[in-house]
């Protein structure tokens, strides 16, 4: 049977090397459509164009003839966008193969504003946010109050939908945060259809686009945003992103319908890493934690933070592979952890005096105490490895045992960020 319909999703915090799988199972695919999320998190692809953050745009965009989508689900900072699609046209990059659906929403600078508010007035209590205003700008999603992409194509409508949108928002931040900083329409306005103008050509009614695909047997490929740990519903709620990263959520977002999903690879690495607050069992002491985070780059692709590190947690990859339905696994990561002479695996949680293989809730989370088991480490370098039998019998054995503890199929093992440093397993 033929996998025409693939979701790609994190199993973790997010971080996980999405962009990679991505950018390599798009050499193989039609189209590739971002699902949910904004510009909040960013996925890294090195190829042979060179390295690239992308924030919004698909990874597919680097494989001639993919069309990128981004769908419906998505909450779009439409001045990151254009700069994002300038960048890239800087290096080379064709983004003529980009479609924004016109049921995806605006995230506004005054967003981000609120954001900021928000995270300053929380002062201790913040939630870790990047930011970016992307929980504002699902939020006005549910509350009827968000503008969606294709009303740039209506001007004159889009003028009277803003006027009544901005006299609320200063409602908000006049009587609620004593702002100072109040919204001028005009200035708003004046953004939208400057970068409006920018990226309009691209705007399009992507389901009956993907829904043709569908039905021509073209191969697709839904792209999440973030990991199974941080989603709205199922995730360490309320450290979580406001939207679903979940793969079931991928033909809402992404917009096909009559199409089943065939197969869902999810993205693990090989430790654990998170930015931003919530429970994270796993999680080392600074003074350990310090040389794998150079040594690997663990920073914030979008916000370019410094990633809290853990050991390997198989109590929330498990949950997280399974949330996401997983039918295969690629674990990424694996050449940062050469060097290292012993390897922790988190098998269980204490949480009360009692051990447990289940993935709780937060406040169960929040006291949990991780159990290892300690395996060894490999000194050499693994980089230039092209089948798993070249792996040294310590780095073997260790994914094996992660699969074991997981019970899902690795079939990706990543050595490197580059797209052929890929063994399949």
């Amino acid at each position: 049977m033929e996998n025409n319909v693939t979701v790609l999703v994190g199993l973790q915090w997010g971080d996980e090397g999405k962009g990679r799988m991505v950018d390599y199972l798009a050499q193989d695919a039609d189209f590739v459509a971002r699902y949910q999320g904004g510009n909040n998190a960013g996925h890294t692809v090195v190829n042979q164009f060179g390295t690239f953050k992308l924030h919004l745009i698909p990874s597919g965009i680097f494989n001639p003839g993919v069309i990128n989508i981004l769908g419906p689900g998505m909450v779009i900072d439409i001045q990151s966008l254009s700069e994002e699609i300038s960048e890239l046209e800087k290096s080379g990059i064709d983004t003529g193969t980009i479609r924004i659906s016109d049921r995806a929403t605006v995230t506004f600078p005054f967003h981000r504003l609120e954001d900021n508010l928000e995270e300053d007035r929380l002062g201790g209590g913040a939630f870790g946010s990047t930011r970016r205003g992307i929980a504002y700008a699902y939020g006005e999603r549910y509350m009827k109050k968000s503008i969606q992409l294709g009303e740039l194509l209506f001007p004159d409508h889009l003028k009277k939908r803003m006027k009544g949108i901005v006299e609320w928002k200063n409602l908000l931040l006049k009587n609620v945060y004593r702002s100072s900083e109040l919204i001028d329409l005009n200035s708003v306005l004046d953004w939208l259809f400057e970068y409006g103008e920018k990226i309009k050509h691209f705007i399009c009614d992507t389901t009956s686009l993907l829904e043709k695909a569908a039905a021509e047997n073209k191969k697709i490929l839904f792209e999440a945003q973030l990991g199974s740990l941080r989603d709205i519903y199922f995730g360490i709620y309320p450290y979580t992103t406001s939207s679903c990263t979940l793969s079931s959520y991928a033909p809402v977002g992404g917009g096909l319908f009559n199409k089943k999903i065939d197969k869902v690879i999810g993205v693990m690495k090989a430790y654990s890493t998170c930015v931003g607050s919530g429970p994270f069992t796993t999680e080392m002491q600074e003074s350990e934690a310090k040389n794998l985070r150079e040594t690997a780059f663990e920073y914030g692709a979008s916000t370019g933070r410094p990633r809290r590190i853990g050991h390997f947690d198989a109590v929330a990859t498990r949950y997280g592979a399974m949330i996401q339905g997983t039918d295969e696994i690629a674990i990424t990561k694996v050449d940062s952890l050469s060097g290292q002479k012993k390897l922790l695996i988190c098998t269980e949680y204490e949480i009360n005096g009692k051990s447990t293989g289940e993935f709780q809730l937060t406040p169960a989370l929040e006291t949990a105490i991780p159990k290892y088991i300690e395996m060894d480490g490999w000194e050499d370098d693994i980089t230039g490895c092209k089948n798993f039998n070249e792996l040294p019998t310590a780095a073997k054995n260790y994914i094996d045992k992660i699969e074991e503890l997981i019970g899902r199929k690795i079939r990706y093992v990543s050595v490197g960020p580059e797209r052929d440093s890929l063994i399949l397993k």
